[in-house]
């Protein structure tokens, strides 16, 4: 479905996961996205008849606000909160507002997590990746779904920050009670401008998808109960 989010042309792997998530897991779950942001995934889970549980902590992303675009032009954006009443999606999801490396992990049992492009973000470079990933991982419960797509390294800063990462660096973190399922990633491609970043970039991109078999203690924190 059509979003009209502001990221709604910037490229993804979600297709993959949504395609993944329909095999795996059952037509009324609930999937939990990190970084929500304005409704680009959130949207159409929740269409989906999936229960969704959408975590950000940008308040112009949840209630809108003025943003700055490309051209050096500005718009007042909606937020995912009125975007869901104007969908009539509201009552599919729970909206979490509060940042996900903050505090104690999140105690929300789903059947399944996403996050695009989040570690990246310098905000997030106070925590190791090991803790986003250990948190997200958490989430899930066995025969979950995890999924997550992000930038890998292009330039020289880019090699120097962990949050930049790989698919056969992400595979240390899934050793035990996971199944990686799909690993991809694209060759280097620009990117047109957009909302976060005014001019045209070069990026590249992979895709990390695994299933929980089972539950065993965290890195971080005490075993679920």
């Amino acid at each position: 479905m059509q979003t009209q989010s502001l990221w709604e042309h910037t490229l993804t792997f979600f297709p993959r996961f949504l395609a993944t998530l329909r095999e795996r897991v059952a037509p009324d779950a609930t999937v939990a996205v990190v970084g929500a942001s304005d409704g680009k995934f959130v949207l159409p889970l929740a269409a989906a008849g999936y229960r969704v549980v959408a975590i950000e902590r940008d308040a112009v992303a949840l209630h809108g606000g003025e943003v700055h675009l490309p051209g050096d032009n500005h718009a007042h954006a909606t937020g995912l909160i009125d975007r869901l009443k104007l969908e009539e999606l509201h009552d599919r999801v729970r909206v979490v507002e509060e940042d996900f490396l903050q505090g104690e992990p999140l105690k929300v049992p789903c059947d399944a997590v996403w996050t695009s492009c989040s570690w990246h973000y310098s905000a997030n470079h106070h925590r190791p990746l090991a803790e986003f990933v250990d948190r997200m991982q958490r989430l899930v419960g066995p025969g979950g779904l995890f999924g997550a797509e992000f930038m890998i390294p292009v330039d020289k800063r880019h090699h120097l920050v962990e949050h930049y990462t790989s698919p056969e660096r992400l595979r240390h973190h899934f050793i035990g009670n996971w199944d990686v399922l799909l690993t991809l990633r694209t060759n280097e491609f620009t990117e047109r401008a957009h909302i976060g970043q005014l001019k045209d970039h070069t990026h590249r991109m992979g895709l990390f998808l695994a299933t929980r078999t089972s539950m065993l203690p965290h890195r971080y924190g005490k075993k679920d109960s």
